[in-house]
């Protein structure tokens, strides 16, 4: 028994919805699509960071943010968001806040291209992690100085949406957390 295609929804460059595109295909010819990616924090701050199952079509064995998708038809960006942490990192969030939307193109190896309205969140655990080996072949905390650290010294070994992203995510959350107390 094979699992039915999935489709993408296509988007123009304001997130306005233009149809619908099994997934690979659209992977393959690089149309604009909807995602959503989150971002996870600990208490003292740290990032955790997934290294994608070996298996997936594309970016396999490369690390990435906590979990990123697809939104389905009728799904909400915050259902997409929850729904990927539950699919890949078998984890519920806490504290669940949209950052900022993402518009980017990169080359993903193999013929493919990711070109995504990315709809990006931070968010919390809520509770154990239990990463799910389809998805995710290991996870790590990591500060935010050691994560740029091991992009600047090996950004071949990180999804290039994690590189664009890392910077806008940690002035995001460094503006959120307002100026230094006096």
């Amino acid at each position: 028994m094979t699992d039915a295609p999935v489709d993408v929804i296509l988007v123009d460059e304001r997130d306005g919805e233009i149809g619908r595109c099994e997934k690979l295909l659209a992977h393959e010819q690089g149309v604009l699509h909807r995602a959503v990616s989150v971002f996870l924090f600990d208490a003292q701050g740290q990032w955790l960071v997934q290294q994608r199952a070996h298996g997936k079509y594309h970016s396999g064995g490369l690390w990435s943010n906590a979990a990123c998708t697809h939104p389905r038809s009728g799904e909400s960006l915050e259902e997409a968001v929850r729904r990927a942490a539950r699919e890949e990192l078998g984890a519920e969030l806490a504290d669940l806040s949209a950052a900022f939307p993402f518009l980017y193109r990169a080359e993903v190896g193999n013929g493919l291209v990711e070109h995504e309205y990315d709809h990006v969140f931070t968010a919390r655990l809520a509770g154990p992690l239990a990463p799910v080996a389809a998805e995710v072949t290991a996870v790590r905390w990591r500060p935010l100085d050691a994560l740029r650290d091991e992009v600047a010294a090996a950004p071949a070994t990180f999804t290039p949406w994690f590189r664009m992203l890392l910077p806008l995510v940690a002035a995001h959350r460094a503006a959120a957390s307002g100026p230094p107390a006096a």
